[in-house]
């Protein structure tokens, strides 16, 4: 009798023992695949039980809590939402996060092990850190002056400061309210299926996530190469060009816009924007040196992000001759977000330097107290400061002779580039219209923004369209606003 008693005991404590790995397997080494089940809510019930942090512009909340009383008590809401939704992105308890609430979401939602001074004992204890907050480095003034100039229309606005690479202004339209994706209720699906079904994209972030044809603005990036490599030496001298071009390799003529184009010098062809000078220019370039400037500016860049990811700029490495004297006009395949043409206008701005673009200056706790910051940016140098300094001055004579005098501000310096990019099939579509620019007040001893504006559809004729009469107003209130904060 005592030997099966003793037989029940080791089968027993066996099956405890058995109890225990288990336990164990489950708790500590598949903990993490629990956790991340879609089936288990326990982890939303307790991210949503509390109010999230906020984003801030200027000092100030754009995004709040709004208690529901519900099981998913805290529900994500948003002042003047369509303003700032390519910031702030979207929040919501059936389809996650986007852009800054993705981004920060550690810091928003109070998980970040930062938020506290002892995280172990916080795992210990299972206490929850009230949400951070994300200061953003916009200009209030300049985020508003950006999205009322583009009134609806498809386009996009990206500003930057110079001297830093803090991102002053970041719109495109047409937006959207993220707040009507932030709850769980039936009329957060039907507005979910409504934006992805809309044809215009009010979800797309066209100043980040967008690239176009940059068309003429990117000639400033064709004049820096042809500069640094010693190709032109003389702003002035005659460039030897003849318009009509013929493409090498070609029987195909390209032409100019305005007549007057044939052999004129880069600065006058800068000036006026002569697609014949910029195409033999970059062929004589040559394809190392156009890719290795384009590259120094920021293209084929596949990893920036500001916190969240941009879409890469592209300037094809693969060309013939033919393909590279249109690529060096902005057209063929080479391509552009807004952001990054903002960032060519501040690299010659600041000397020939790019510093690389940041949205977030730093996160708090919820008393304010700082828990991260920018820190220094890296630095890459686009062209040789002398370059820069003579692009300046073709800028500055585009704004206040040439294609770009609607951008002009009296009392400051305003350099620009127009641009009207040609696409879809046969060149068939609307053209976009842009501007690059950048400017500094009278007192200032440095630039204070540079801005490129993209506008999808442009309200004028097709021939009338231009860079210079719908982007370079827009870009024009963009920079006085920041002047003048």
């Amino acid at each position: 009798m005592t030997r099966y008693i003793r037989y029940a005991a080791v089968f027993c404590a066996l099956l405890l023992a058995s109890l225990l790995v288990n336990a164990t397997r489950i708790q500590v080494f598949q903990a993490r695949s629990y956790d991340d089940n879609a089936a288990n809510r326990r982890h939303n019930i307790a991210v949503y039980s509390r109010p999230r942090g906020d984003i801030l512009v200027g000092g100030r909340p754009v995004t709040g809590s709004r208690d529901t009383g519900e099981q998913l008590r805290y529900e994500r809401t948003y002042k003047d939402g369509p303003l700032y939704a390519p910031v702030t992105g979207f929040a919501s308890q059936e389809y996650g996060t986007t852009f800054l609430e993705h981004a920060g979401d550690e810091i928003l939602s109070g998980t970040d092990p930062m938020l506290t001074p002892f995280p172990l004992w916080n795992d210990l204890t299972r206490a929850q850190n009230p949400g951070g907050d994300v200061v953003t480095t916009l200009d209030r003034a300049a985020q508003e002056a950006a999205y009322t100039g583009l009134g609806g229309r498809k386009g996009a606005v990206a500003a930057i400061e110079p001297s830093t690479g803090r991102i002053l202004a970041l719109v495109s339209t047409p937006s959207y309210d993220p707040a009507v994706l932030s709850g769980n209720n039936a009329a957060v699906g039907r507005s979910w299926s409504r934006l992805n079904a809309d044809v215009d994209k009010p979800m797309l972030n066209r100043a980040v996530r967008q690239t176009y044809p940059p068309g003429s603005t990117f000639k400033v990036v064709t004049a820096a190469a042809a500069l640094d490599a010693g190709v032109i030496t003389d702003l002035d001298a005659p460039t030897d060009s003849p318009a009509p071009y013929t493409l090498p390799g070609t029987t195909t003529s390209l032409t100019n816009a305005s007549d007057g184009c044939e052999d004129l010098s880069l600065r006058e062809a800068f000036k006026w924007s002569c697609n014949t000078v910029f195409a033999k220019l970059g062929v004589s370039v040559g394809v190392g040196d156009m890719t290795a400037t384009a590259q120094a500016f920021g293209f084929n860049d596949t990893g920036l992000r500001i916190p969240y990811a941009a879409a890469e700029s592209t300037f094809d490495t693969s060309l013939d001759k033919a393909q590279l004297a249109l690529s060096s006009i902005g057209q063929y395949n080479t391509r552009a977000t807004p952001l990054q043409m903002a960032m060519v206008a501040a690299a010659v701005a600041n000397g020939g330097q790019v510093r690389s673009p940041y949205l977030v200056e730093r996160t708090t706790t919820d008393d304010g107290d700082t828990v991260a910051t920018a820190g220094s940016r890296p630095v890459r140098q686009a062209m040789h400061p002398s370059t820069a300094v003579r692009l300046k001055e073709l800028m500055e004579q585009v704004v206040t002779e040439g294609t770009g005098t609607n951008a002009a501000i009296p009392g400051a310096t305003v350099g620009g580039k127009t641009g009207t990019a040609q696409h879809g099939i046969g060149n068939s579509g609307t053209p976009y219209a842009w501007f690059v620019s950048w400017a500094k007040g009278d007192r200032d001893m440095e630039a204070k923004v540079a801005v490129a504006v993209v506008v999808e559809d442009a309200e004028a004729d097709r021939g009338e369209i231009s860079g210079g009469g719908d982007a370079a107003p827009i870009a024009r209130a963009v920079m006085e606003a920041v002047l003048n904060s």
